[in-house]
């Protein structure tokens, strides 16, 4: 490798690389390490930075509030990444059937996904307002609800709440991987399994899940560390409440560098979930290479 970057036309490909490089290396990796870096400093705002090596780090074993938010933000991650995947898959299977309108359902399939977090946060405060809101409404006039919910703000319905917000914003992702995923099946495999006498079941069973099995591996790694790092929607709703209840860890990073000014500290949750993430693309990586040799 280090040959090829020697020669000419190793150096003129480097130097075509360097326009997509620079943002990367500016934006991503020198904040990454700035933050790996504070980690193990007491820095706060207004003050000067000082190393003060895993300090940081022991005082987090002796934390309630970050274990509570990790506690959270493995239970948000799971149930969301689960339902996305699962209602992706119901979703990516419908719009894989022949039917009419079916680009323009797989258009308007996207506008959640389209929305920034902020805004579908916004779009679910309205919904679940107790006085105004579209699903008190609904629920009242059903005769399902005596008296308005205050979702948000209910230590009983504020989880459920909140997750319902964010696995609808993030099914139309899974749903279009998925959805390239059975595109990429040939249909000769099902024409064979029907001359056989196959049911529907037992093609998705036979033919399906299997083929799909790549692609779901994928997007089940990609959404738990995309869902493991939610801030936006979950800000916007709840800010962490009642009672941190909805603390991810994203949020408890957040409070403590600019509610607290533990900047160090905060760096500190930052690195653990790094380290988090890091494991669970290590394992993917390690399956695709596993599959790929085999």
């Amino acid at each position: 490798m280090s040959e090829t970057l020697h020669t000419p036309r190793g150096r003129g490909q480097l130097k075509l690389l360097l326009p997509a490089l620079l943002p990367v290396l500016l934006l991503s990796v020198i904040p990454l390490l700035r933050g790996v870096y504070l980690g193990f400093t007491d820095y706060s705002l207004g003050s000067p930075i000082r190393f003060n090596g895993l300090a940081n780090y022991a005082r987090m074993l002796k934390d309630f509030y970050f274990w509570k938010s990790f506690e959270v933000g493995f239970i948000w991650t799971i149930v969301v990444t689960a339902a996305q995947v699962i209602l992706g898959l119901c979703l990516a299977l419908l719009l894989n059937r022949k039917m009419r309108f079916v680009s323009l359902y797989s258009t308007l399939m996207l506008v959640p996904w389209a929305m920034p977090p902020i805004i579908r946060g916004i779009v679910w405060r309205q919904v679940y307002d107790p006085d105004t809101g579209i699903l008190n409404t609904i629920l009242l006039r059903l005769g399902l609800l005596h008296e308005s919910i205050n979702w948000l703000s209910s230590f009983e319905y504020v989880i459920p709440a909140v997750i319902v917000a964010g696995v609808w914003g993030e099914i139309p992702k899974a749903a279009v991987f998925l959805l390239a995923g059975l595109k990429a099946i040939p249909e000769d495999l099902y024409e064979a399994a029907r001359i056989d006498g196959a049911g529907t079941w037992r093609e998705f069973r036979s033919i399906t899940l299997p083929m799909l099995a790549p692609v779901m591996a994928a997007v089940v790694s990609l959404s738990f560390m995309w869902n493991f790092n939610t801030f936006g929607i979950v800000w916007i709703l709840t800010q962490g409440g009642p009672g941190g209840l909805t603390r991810l860890p994203m949020l408890a990073a957040y409070e403590e560098a600019f509610r607290y000014g533990y900047v160090g500290y905060a760096a500190a949750i930052g690195n653990v979930m790094v380290v988090v993430i890091s494991i669970v693309l290590f394992a993917y990586l390690r399956v695709q290479l596993k599959e790929s040799r085999s």
